[in-house]
């Protein structure tokens, strides 16, 4: 299992962990809406014939390793006086992968999503609906997360292209380590005037409690815009511009395009003002 998110329903934290990358949320903290004997709860909703004619289906539908023989002996007792069934005794018996059951301090039963949501139902309609509620937040701003980790590596990418070029271009034989890391930063501060109006120094001396850098803490329109400054800066270094003219040319270009990527936003520079501090 990967590492563990938390969503919060009326007051009740539930876990939600990927595994095999799929999402597997705790019956345990569902439970725990009804009861502190989470254990029974669990177990009583398992019995259930219904539950277990749905956990079948499910296994047959996705679990090619699911096995069907012992599923029917269950199926065949569900509804006795004297059946009962854990999750464990399902998951060891039936090879079942919709249901994990994880032992320790911090372990407790995860199901698939669509198994966690028939629990819940279970439990109480009302806090089904709340779960996939919540949940589905979860997913919008894991969505939000991903796109902006993935522009942030097109930003890398990027920087590894207009870095190349200054080694090829601006960086004469025989400097120091000293001497080569100033040329690199100059040209990135160049990057940085253009679209953020001011220097890595500049912002670490505005921002003296912040970790990182300016660019760590971009949002997703400033890296897109970024990477094409980028490379657009390497092409203008191998096309031998002096780094005034790339300057005035790179501003110029930022501000066209985060007009048009925040035009439904407050424009991040404003072209006057930019142009006036330049």
């Amino acid at each position: 299992m990967s590492k563990k998110k938390k969503i919060e329903v009326q007051g009740n934290e539930i876990t939600v962990v990927d595994y095999n990358e799929q999402d597997y949320i705790s019956l345990t903290d569902i439970a725990k809406h009804k009861t502190d004997d989470t254990s029974a709860v669990i177990g009583n909703w398992m019995r259930n014939r219904n539950t277990i004619e749905y956990l079948g289906i499910w296994e047959t539908l996705y679990n090619p390793n699911f096995k069907p023989i012992e599923f029917e002996g269950f199926r065949n007792q569900a509804g006795l006086n004297a059946f009962t069934l854990s999750p464990k005794k399902w998951v060891d018996t039936t090879n079942a992968a919709g249901i994990i059951v994880k032992a320790g301090r911090y372990g407790g039963t995860f199901a698939h999503k669509d198994i966690a949501f028939k629990f819940a139902s279970w439990i109480s309609v009302e806090f089904e609906l709340y779960i996939i509620k919540e949940f589905q937040r979860l997913k919008e701003e894991e969505q939000k997360q991903l796109g902006w980790t993935a522009k942030r590596e097109l930003a890398k990418i990027n920087y590894r292209i207009h870095t190349d070029a200054i080694k090829e271009n601006l960086i004469p034989k025989h400097l120091s380590k000293q001497q080569i890391s100033f040329v690199y930063a100059n040209e990135a501060d160049i990057l940085n005037m253009a679209l953020f109006g001011k220097t890595a120094k500049q912002w670490r001396d505005e921002n003296p409690d912040k970790k990182g850098n300016i660019r760590d803490y971009a949002n997703a329109s400033q890296l897109v815009c970024l990477s094409n400054l980028e490379n657009l800066n390497a092409v203008f270094i191998n096309d031998g511009l002096p780094q005034s003219e790339r300057l005035t040319k790179l501003n110029q270009i930022a501000i066209n395009q985060m007009s048009i990527l925040l035009q439904s936003h407050t424009p991040l520079l404003n072209p006057k003002n930019t142009d006036d501090e330049l």
